[in-house]
């Protein structure tokens, strides 16, 4: 597969996709009762917030009820003040599940885009959920370094970032996720025909894609 076509090459320079053109009269409401937490877990650079954004423009534009959740925000508004130790951390990732399951159980298509290193929190926390969808978004940790335009994965192998995750800190992938999608090798585009794929059986259809 040409590199030009992955999620690698277009990840670094990546801006929030369009508003919606469609209006809000416009737009039909398709319900769901309850709601589905899509959780995407993976390294930092691996895509989770690339794809977690795409697929929020297609399903708003399909009238779905959805929310984006993404860990760093999160941390700005809800965690502001925890560090990065492990209990720090699960209590950022307890925080976003209880949110996310609060709105799933309300209809709304939610999507979390966090690192979430820990695999028994993310369990404990999706087990809570109405209905989920776990997603691991995986690329290797070359890749990964190639694509931090801020330098972060250098500046932890230099020991200057404490606690960084899959550097210093460890990172529990998910043993049995829903979904896998390798974004070294599969463009966006093939990643969100999974994802609506994976959707479907909840009865997330007709979708239109870009």
């Amino acid at each position: 597969m040409e590199k030009s076509s992955t999620i690698s090459s277009i990840h670094t320079g990546y801006s929030a996709p369009a508003s919606s053109k469609i209006s809000k009269g416009q737009r039909r409401q398709p319900s769901l009762s309850p709601g589905v937490v899509i959780w995407f877990t993976g390294l930092s650079g691996a895509g989770k917030t690339t794809l977690a954004r795409a697929l929020e423009v297609l399903l708003y534009e399909a009238g779905y009820p959805v929310e984006h959740l993404d860990g760093d925000a999160v941390r700005e508004h809800l965690s502001k003040g925890l560090g990065f130790s492990r209990e720090d951390r699960d209590t950022n990732i307890r925080r976003i599940g209880y949110v996310a399951n609060l709105l799933a159980k309300h209809g709304v298509l939610v999507l979390v885009s966090a690192i979430s290193p820990y695999r028994s929190t993310r369990e404990a926390v999706l087990a809570e959920a109405p209905r989920k969808l776990e997603v691991y978004v995986d690329a290797p940790l070359k890749v990964l370094i190639q694509r931090d335009v801020k330098g972060l994965y250098a500046r932890a192998l230099r020991g200057e970032i404490p606690h960084f995750t899959g550097i210093s800190d460890p990172y529990e992938p998910p043993l049995n996720p829903d979904l896998h999608l390798r974004t070294d090798q599969m463009s966006l585009q093939e990643c969100l025909s999974r994802l609506l794929a994976a959707l479907a059986p909840f009865g997330v259809e007709e979708v239109p894609k870009r």
